[in-house]
């Protein structure tokens, strides 16, 4: 792996624009393969303003729950490494060290500058993932200066390589599983309240039919009563009006009328 990143800078050389879309590719890669889904969990070149109007593009911003943020740049220069990694000279080889190791601490600073935890548009937290795309690069400057990464962090920086951006990255994948299986056990939790709820709606919607057809049991006895029921029942009555002459076609139950006059 390190005679591969040695030939890969070696065949940038010169190439700023090659480099920069080199370690856009690598950083691609890592997200890809970290669990995280492109434009829900993650988002590329995004456009950002700060409150006075300034524009900022990060190369990608991590989305954590709770609508927190991880902003992770790339474009760091390794052409001092190159030349490191590919001289033969002792005495030159370690001046091209010192010269990696001050191009990381620069881009280190510029990255501090930029304030990106202050942009209104994202909740960052208080650092920015400075991304390595040769992990023999880092480890090349951290041993000829292990404070580099302390002094980095100090200002808000971390520097990340493939594998530790990786590791991070699937952590934060699983932050979001466990999100998932928390918010479906309270959407759960939530709709078993509102089946329970509307139950209870229901059986006291059936308890009122049941009243109610009672009721009207009751109103249904007491029509029939009037009708057939008692001294002057309206059966017995307009029986005696048909009696006296009424002209009518149609006849009660034969039954009827008997219970009728029984029941007088």
């Amino acid at each position: 792996m390190t005679e591969e990143a040695k030939n890969l800078t070696s065949a940038l050389k010169g190439q700023a624009k090659t480099q920069g879309n080199w370690g856009e590719m690598i950083l691609k890669r890592v997200l890809e393969k970290s669990g995280l889904v492109a434009g829900r969990e993650y988002e590329t070149q995004a456009s950002l303003k700060d409150d006075e109007g300034k524009r900022f593009q990060p190369d990608v911003i991590i989305s954590l729950p709770d609508k927190k943020h991880l902003v992770v740049d790339s474009k760091v220069s390794l052409v001092a490494y190159e030349a490191c990694a590919n001289e033969s000279d002792a005495e030159r080889r370690e001046k091209r060290l010192k010269e990696h190791v001050t191009s990381l601490k620069t881009h280190v600073s510029e990255l501090s500058k930029k304030k990106y935890e202050a942009l209104y548009e994202i909740d960052s937290p208080d650092f920015v993932l400075m991304f390595v795309p040769i992990e023999p690069a880092f480890a090349m400057a951290m041993q000829a200066d292990d404070a580099l990464s302390a002094a980095a962090f100090q200002q808000g920086v971390m520097i990340v390589t493939p594998s530790t951006l990786l590791a991070t990255l699937r952590i934060v994948a699983n932050l979001w599983r466990q999100e998932k299986q928390t918010r479906n056990v309270l959407e759960i939790a939530r709709r078993s309240g509102a089946l329970y709820d509307k139950f209870v709606g229901f059986y006291a919607d059936m308890e009122g039919i049941g009243h109610s057809l009672s009721k009207s049991q009751d109103a249904y006895e007491a029509a029939i009563n009037k009708l057939k029921s008692g001294k002057g029942n309206l059966v017995k009555s307009v029986e005696d009006i048909k009696k006296l002459g009424a002209k009518a076609k149609k006849s009660l139950p034969a039954d009827a009328v008997e219970d009728a006059l029984l029941d007088e």
